[in-house]
């Protein structure tokens, strides 16, 4: 997802909206369908959370298969639903802790085939006894049905939920958006990115005349009196945070794409009716965005379902298979809409490589980033390249490391007084272009290819989503380069400050040197615009000095940005745009 903005609302990149997040406080309302009305819960700090160090009863359970139903209730803004969990534990316990918002009533459970009667479900947490007939590595299924409000998502996709839009013509236009909260704002899972259904189905009930679009295939459609019902299916490791329910009068835009590895797949844009010409002119830009990725990272990971995208009432998110996009169709002044790249990009960073901790989310968004820069550099140049990135370089920060090297929750990375922020982003991206220039176009794209497929031979059918980390990266690009890079990751990744270019002149002797706080060594080949001269010298913490050709010969250190330092005028107008 594209976040310019930390949950209080605080500034996080030059393109940030000066807003304050509100959380939603939930009335107490008779349910459609549901006999007493629900009291009042407000979402509490267990569920507005997600990711952090994994609970103890949760660590040896493993997630195969999710069987979603909701079925939504739009005029009381309520869900009616059953989810079945496959599980199976990989050693003894007797207890199984699941995460459910207390905005939610659960009416039954069902463990093994035996009804749990005696349960808990409490500060977002539903605990309970395993009949004696779980044992050690045979799957098992956990059925729960239950119904409420769910919380709902004030300022979406900043903050998590529901939402519960209309169109200009008053019909209903619902979403779900939860990677800063989690699946537990609208289904009971495991709550960490670890947790992937290795097969999902969602069937969707809706009023009849909205449809409703979501991760995977389309399996089949079915008719009520009054409601249609959508049964998915998504029969690769899925994303836990990215299954979405999208709802709403949607028309649909669709062709088969013929893809470079020599097979092909859906195409499928869901929009609200009556936009069908502006629709239009984006779906056009599907093909042009995915032979980019498919040239320059690899197959899209998920032929076999479709690659979708549907309209929604909030900017974007990358769910899987059916990215959301709430751009409004504005133009963009690079030539493409970057919006739809950015969250197209995550199919690869985010759904195909996940990261198996929120620490390592700069794997997802840094990588998702960069893309936008090389896709202009892909479609217009260099000029585009650089403009983007000195663009996304005035957003740095420098506060916190990007990666701590421990178990962080969201909230833990994205607030800027906790964790790195933005930064995950923006800075990001800067690292990833300036290893790019230290270690060549060829070492560098195949190290994201194996951090991306966990392969250096992508082809369809031998490679499937896997997690990975700071140090899979890490060790790729050592295999690339035959070299130990930690140091660079040391200075960029693992630390706040930039190291800081050091140069002193005196007549024609100019004398350089980096300043950083890491102990690591630090060398990097630095260009130099003397006169007319490009000169390259290579530069570490050992001062250097070389001739210039006069005393006053005009010099430029590092003319085109290559290097990601502390350069004074960048952060004080990053300072001034913070306020």
């Amino acid at each position: 997802m594209y976040k310019y903005k930390n949950k209080r609302g605080e500034n996080m990149g030059s393109n940030a909206i000066n807003s304050a997040l509100v959380l939603g406080i939930l009335s107490a309302t008779a349910l459609s369908g549901c006999s007493t009305p629900i009291q009042e819960q407000p979402t509490l700090a267990q569920t507005l959370e997600t990711g952090g160090a994994l609970k103890p009863l949760q660590k040896n359970i493993e997630l195969d298969q999710a069987d979603l139903f909701f079925d939504i209730h739009p005029e009381t803004k309520s869900v009616i639903g059953t989810t079945t969990l496959t599980l199976t534990v990989t050693a003894e316990q007797k207890q199984l802790l699941l995460d459910l918002d207390n905005n939610y009533r659960i009416s039954s459970i069902t463990a093994a085939g035996h009804p749990v009667s005696d349960f808990s479900h409490e500060k977002g947490e539903i605990r309970f006894t395993l009949p004696d007939s779980v044992t050690v590595n045979q799957p098992f299924e956990v059925t729960i049905n239950y119904e409420g409000q769910p919380h709902v998502a004030e300022r979406a996709p900043w903050d998590g939920g529901y939402v519960w839009s209309k169109t200009e013509s008053g019909q209903p236009w619902i979403a779900t958006a939860v990677q800063g909260e989690g699946c537990d704002l609208i289904w009971p899972c495991l709550d960490h990115p670890t947790f992937e259904p290795q097969q999902t189905d969602i069937r969707i009930r809706v009023p009849k005349g909205l449809v409703a679009a979501s991760n995977g295939r389309l399996i089949e459609t079915t008719e009520g009196d009054d409601w249609s019902e959508y049964h998915w299916r998504s029969e690769q490791s899925q994303n836990n945070y990215g299954i979405a329910l999208n709802i709403g009068p949607y028309d649909k835009l669709e062709t088969t794409y013929h893809s470079r590895y020599g097979h092909e797949y859906p195409l499928v844009f869901y929009y609200l009716r009556g936009e069908k010409e502006k629709a239009q002119k984006l779906f056009a830009e599907f093909p042009k965005q995915l032979e980019f990725y498919e040239r320059v990272i690899g197959p899209y990971p998920f032929y076999a379902e479709k690659m979708g995208v549907v309209q929604t009432p909030h900017l974007g998110m990358e769910h899987q298979t059916i990215n959301a996009y709430g751009q409004d169709y504005k133009p963009g002044k690079y030539d493409f809409d970057w919006l739809l790249q950015h969250e197209l990009a995550h199919e690869w960073f985010g759904n195909q490589v996940t990261n198996t901790d929120w620490d390592h989310m700069w794997l997802h968004e840094g990588f998702g980033t960069y893309m936008q820069p090389l896709y202009g550099q892909y479609l217009h140049g260099d000029a585009l390249y650089h403009t983007m990135m000195y663009d996304q370089r005035i957003g740095i920060r420098n506060e916190h490391p990007i990666v701590s090297n421990k178990p962080m929750s969201e909230d833990d990375v994205y607030k800027a007084d906790r964790g790195p922020g933005s930064d995950i982003y923006q800075k990001g991206a800067w690292v990833l272009h300036t290893l790019r220039y230290l270690i060549g176009d060829e070492a560098f794209f195949n190290a994201t290819q194996q951090l991306v497929y966990g392969t250096d031979d992508p082809k369809p059918g031998n490679f499937k989503p896997h997690f990975a980390d700071t140090q899979d990266f890490i060790d790729a690009v050592n295999a690339e380069t035959g070299k130990d890079m930690t140091w660079f990751f040391e200075h960029y990744i693992y630390q706040a400050a930039l190291p800081e270019l050091v140069s002193e002149r005196d007549g024609d002797q100019l004398t350089l040197h980096f300043k950083s706080a890491a102990k690591a060594p630090f060398t990097m080949p630095v260009e130099i615009r003397v006169g007319g001269e490009l000169r390259t010298v290579v530069v570490s913490k050992e001062a250097k000095t070389i001739t210039l050709p006069s005393n006053d010969v005009h010099i430029v250190l590092d003319p085109e940005s290559k290097i990601l330092r502390q350069q004074d005028y960048l952060d004080e107008y990053s300072a001034f745009e913070a306020k």
